[in-house]
This record gives C-alpha cells, structure tokens and sequence, in this order.
C-alpha cells in the first residue's frame, strides 16, 4: 500500500516471513507488512519495538533483538510468536536463528534459548547441558545444531 511505502525510508534491514515482511529502518524502529497472521502487523508489540538490532523470521512470525538484549516477538503463535514460556530467559541476547517454527537465542554468555513448535527444535531441554560456549546455530525445518566452544556439534 501506499501507506506502508512512505514509511519505508531509511531502510538498513529486511527480513520476510512466509508471507509478511519486516524492515528495520535507520531510526531503529520497526515496518511491517503483508499477512497480519504470518507477522505483517506488528501494532501489539509496536511500542517495544524501538532501538531494533536484529531481527529474524521464521515461517509464520518474527523476532526482534532490542538494543538492551530483550527480545520481542509477533506473529503466529503457534509459528514461534508466542516467547512467553521463555521470555524470563531471552535476556543479553546476541544473536537469533529461525526455521520454519522455531526460534534459538545465543544469549552473551554463549547460553541458548529456544521456543516455538517442540518437535522442530523449539525444545533444547534434553541436550540443555551441551549448549555452552554456542558459536552459531543453523536450523532445518525438524532440528537445530549448534557449533559449541569446542568446535563439536550439538544437535536436537
């Protein structure tokens, strides 16, 4: 719509769900669009969305990393917008990695937390106790792996 191009000005970043958009724009600040159920309308979490850092897409939902390591998340909440499970935890967040509907937080102490659908890796709890030191994750849609201090890898 025209609306949502004359806010996309400035723009530093780019993310796409399945069927939404989200742009970080040099004021650090949030514009989405697209499929409102897939993560194209961000208007319930919009005023947290302020001084973004990163922010990544799953299939059905987004999650952003805020200047002070918190995390906010829209979307679907059975695609991974549903953090409140884990929101305690998504603190001094670095970096996040997503699948299809699962999200995984490196946290500054090379700690990790995950949410989203438990059978696709939004559950780490049985291998919780390996997950030191991580050095990146990737995920597929039915698992994630991390590079942990190391150099071996755990997977779940």
């Amino acid at each position: 719509s025209s609306e949502i191009q004359a806010q996309l000005r400035s723009v530093q970043h780019v993310q796409a769900s399945g069927s939404a958009f989200a742009a970080i724009l040099e004021d650090e600040t949030i514009v989405t669009w697209g499929n409102a159920h897939s993560g194209g309308d961000s208007s319930e979490v919009q005023n947290q969305l302020r001084s973004v850092q990163q922010i990544q897409a799953a299939r059905g939902a987004f999650a952003a990393i805020i200047a002070d390591g918190s995390v906010v998340t829209w979307g679907d909440p059975l695609g991974g917008a549903d953090s409140s499970q884990v929101q305690n935890r998504l603190r001094n967040v670095r970096q996040i990695q997503a699948a299809d509907r699962v999200f995984a937080a490196i946290r500054e102490d090379g700690s990790v937390v995950t949410w989203g659908e438990q059978k696709s890796g939004g559950d780490s709890s049985e291998v919780q106790s390996q997950l030191k030191g991580v050095r990146q994750i990737q995920a597929t849609s039915y698992a994630c792996a991390a590079i942990v201090a190391d150099g071996s890898v755990v997977t779940w």
